[in-house]
């Protein structure tokens, strides 16, 4: 196991930072430690159709679970300004305010592993988000209550912004491609599982 420190910038969306991490470095592992705070927090909580938001000035607790190019599983704990302490299942749309130091545990590759076969498995679905944007939320979510893998790009900047739009000739968020060719957005995707043409993509 080796040690890695991560620090994300204000505006990072976190579970989305831990997904790109590990999909783009090809590496699994789990979180040691965490510091930092957030503008916005979204977490499932047992039992709940929908995740619970809230916003303000929130201190990250604790963040636990673990993560791989397949997904992540963490679970958030978080205080409110009035010392409150809440916690769940992390979601898409956590937004660090001044920033988060991480601290994760990589494990290492197991020997004898081909270099190319990362790249042959790689996801034949790929989603570009906006952090804390709702319909990104929602797609992801339909991909991994599918258990579909997918490869997410985080659009936090104009440059990523217009690289993703040059792809998919759009401007709206999310936007879903497969196998290269973009299939459309939120509501293309959620056609495409009423259909059950996604179940043949697992």
């Amino acid at each position: 196991m080796q040690p890695l420190p991560l620090k994300l910038a204000p505006g990072s969306d976190l579970r989305l930072s831990l997904e790109e991490l590990a999909q783009r470095g090809g590496i699994s592992g789990f979180v040691l430690g965490v510091v930092g705070n957030l503008t916005k927090a979204s977490f499932q909580c047992p039992g709940q159709a929908e995740p619970t938001v809230l916003e303000g000035d929130l201190e990250v607790i604790t963040l636990n679970g673990t993560f791989s190019p397949e997904g992540v599983h963490l679970h958030l704990s978080l205080s409110d300004g009035a010392c409150q302490v809440w916690g769940g299942h992390l979601e898409p749309g956590t937004i660090v305010q001044k920033g988060v130091d991480l601290l994760i545990g990589v494990l290492e590759q197991r020997e004898g592993r081909p270099a190319r076969q990362t790249a042959a498995a790689a996801p034949r679905i790929e989603i570009a988000v906006l952090p804390g944007c709702p319909w990104c939320s929602r797609a992801l979510r339909i991909l991994r209550t599918l258990d579909l893998p997918h490869t997410v790009t985080t659009v936090n900047d104009d440059a990523a912004f217009h690289a993703v739009q040059q792809r998919s000739g759009m401007t709206t968020f999310p936007q879903v491609f497969l196998d290269g060719s973009a299939i459309g957005g939120y509501d293309n995707l959620a056609a495409m599982q009423a259909a059950g043409e996604l179940d043949a993509l697992r």
